[in-house]
C-alpha cells in the first residue's frame, strides 16, 4: 500500500549518505509530509534554514503562507502532501539567504521525488517556482516563468501547475501577483474537480 511505501522510502531518504553528507551540522535530510492518497502534490526547490533545522518541510514563514493557500482552497494540509526536490538546504557561504539548487544537485535526488510520485500517484503536480519545474522536467533555456506560470505541463501524463514559490509572494506580495498564484490554484482546484464557491472565486481581487 501507498502508506507502506512511503514509509520505505522515506528510511531510504534519511539513511542517503550522499543527502547526509551534504547536511550542514545540526541540520536533518528533509522528507515530504502530508496524505499517501494525496490528490495534489506541492513541490518546491531546497529546504531553507527552518526546514533543514526541523526536517519539515514548509515550516517557516514561507511554510505558513503556503498553509494559507491550502486552506482557502477549501482544503487541509494533511490531505495534500508537500516536498522538495532536494533533501538538504544548499550550502553557500553568505551568513543570510539561500542559494538556489544546482541542476545536478536536483538531479541527484530527482530519483526519490518521481518514486514519491509514482506512489502518491497524484491528480495534479504543483511546481513552486521555474527552478522546481526545471528540476522534475529537466532544463530548457527558453523557459522563463513569466510564460510557464499559470500554464499545465505534464510529467508522466499528470499535469503540472506551476506557480510563484511562497517566499516569492512574500517579498512581491502585490494584490495582483496575489491574484495571480490564486487564479492558478483555481485551475489546480478545477483539474481535481473540487468544489470552487463565488466567495473563494472573489479572492484577492480589488475591492470595488
Amino acid at each position: 500500500d501507498a502508506d507502506g511505501q512511503l514509509a520505505w522510502l522515506r528510511d531510504r531518504v534519511l539513511n542517503c549518505e550522499v543527502s547526509r553528507e551534504h547536511l550542514a551540522d545540526g541540520s536533518k535530510i528533509v522528507f515530504g509530509t502530508g496524505s499517501p492518497q494525496a490528490d495534489i502534490f506541492f513541490f518546491g526547490e531546497a529546504p531553507g534554514r527552518e526546514e533543514e533545522t526541523s526536517g519539515q518541510p514548509f515550516v517557516g514563514k514561507a511554510g505558513e503562507l503556503l498553509a494559507k493557500i491550502i486552506t482557502a482552497m477549501g482544503l487541509q494540509q494533511e490531505e495534500v502532501f508537500m516536498d522538495y526536490i532536494l533533501r538538504w538546504r544548499p550550502g553557500h557561504d553568505k551568513p543570510h539567504g539561500n542559494r538556489p539548487p544546482t541542476y545536478e544537485e536536483m538531479r541527484y535526488c530527482l530519483p526519490y521525488l518521481k518514486a514519491q510520485i509514482n506512489i502518491i500517484k497524484p491528480k495534479v503536480i504543483v511546481a513552486l517556482g521555474n527552478t522546481a519545474l526545471t528540476g522534475l522536467v529537466g532544463p530548457d533555456s527558453n523557459r522563463k516563468m513569466a510564460s510557464v506560470r499559470g500554464t499545465w505541463t505534464y510529467f508522466d501524463d499528470i499535469p503540472i501547475m506551476t506557480t510563484f514559490p511562497p517566499d516569492y509572494l512574500l517579498r512581491n506580495g502585490t494584490l495582483k501577483t496575489k491574484r495571480m498564484a490564486w487564479e492558478d490554484m483555481l485551475k489546480v482546484m478545477e483539474k481535481c474537480s473540487l468544489e470552487i464557491s463565488e466567495k473563494q472565486r472573489g479572492f484577492f481581487l480589488p475591492k470595488s
